[in-house]
This record gives C-alpha cells, sequence and structure tokens, in this order.
C-alpha cells in the first residue's frame, strides 16, 4: 500500500489538532507544527472540512478545529476524505474487478488486503495518536520484529 503525502499530511493536521481539541488553530501554525507546505495544507483543510472531519471559524479567533471528537475520527476517516477508498486496483474497488484463468485468485487476495488495511486504520483514532498510544492489537503488528523488515 502506498500511503500518498496528501493523506500522511492530512492525518499529521488532524492529529495536531486533536492534541488541543476546543482550540482554533490557523493553517499556518499547523503547517509550522508538521512541517507541511502550507499552501497544500490549505486545500487538505477543505477536504477535511467538507467530510466534516474539520470545522473552521473566521475572524481574528479563527481557524481549525476537529468537527467532532477525536476518539470518534479513525485513520481511515482522515485517508478517505483527501484520498477517496483505502484500496483500490487500477483506480476500482476490488470487489468490482473480474479475473480469469490463472488470475482469478486475485480478486480476494485485493479484498483481503482491502481488509487488512481497514483492519488498521479504522481502530486507529486521532485520540489514540494524539495520546501516542495506538490500540493493543494495532501495537502487537507494528512491535513485530517483521514488520520493521524490508522484503
Amino acid at each position: 500500500m502506498r500511503v500518498s503525502a496528501r493523506a500522511d499530511y492530512a492525518v499529521r493536521a488532524a492529529v495536531e489538532l486533536a492534541v488541543v481539541p476546543d482550540t482554533h488553530r490557523n493553517a499556518e501554525s499547523i503547517a509550522l507544527a508538521q512541517d507541511i507546505p502550507q499552501k497544500f495544507l490549505q486545500t487538505i483543510l477543505c477536504d477535511l472540512r467538507r467530510a466534516g472531519i474539520v470545522a473552521s471559524r473566521r475572524g481574528v479567533d479563527g481557524g481549525y478545529r476537529l468537527g467532532m471528537p477525536a476518539k470518534d475520527i479513525s485513520v481511515a476517516d482522515v485517508v478517505r476524505a483527501v484520498d477517496g477508498p483505502l484500496a483500490t486496483v487500477r483506480g476500482e474497488r476490488p470487489q468490482d474487478l473480474s479475473y480469469s484463468g490463472a488470475a482469478e485468485a486475485l480478486r480476494p487476495l485485493w479484498v483481503a488486503m482491502r481488509a487488512s488495511v481497514r483492519g488498521v486504520l479504522e481502530n486507529v483514532t486521532l485520540a489514540d495518536l494524539a495520546a501516542r498510544k495506538l490500540p493493543a492489537r494495532v501495537r502487537r503488528i507494528a512491535e513485530s520484529d517483521d514488520a520493521w523488515r524490508n522484503h
């Protein structure tokens, strides 16, 4: 799986907001805190606002804050808001594909891959990341020796 810069920046910005959930932050302060290009961040924040993940307010005390509690926003929600579906094959959803002959087993393989990605990203919330504590199941996966080996 490839995580786009857009998705990486979106999650980082959302976690930055999750650390101080009831405070409005301007895009410049988020960009500086996370070393994200501010212009790129502005478009990402617009996508997150459209998805309801962040809310914005104009004015001197304005800026961005989370649109709902951090515990209710999964990493998958953020990634989908900026990149669309978590796993596609040539831009199509795995269940919509059709293969024949020797390649027939690919469809369930791609569906299983998507389920694995969902199993991690849908079970980690912005609150988990803000607290710097992954759920036990995800932590066990990340702590395995094999997870850190290049293959």
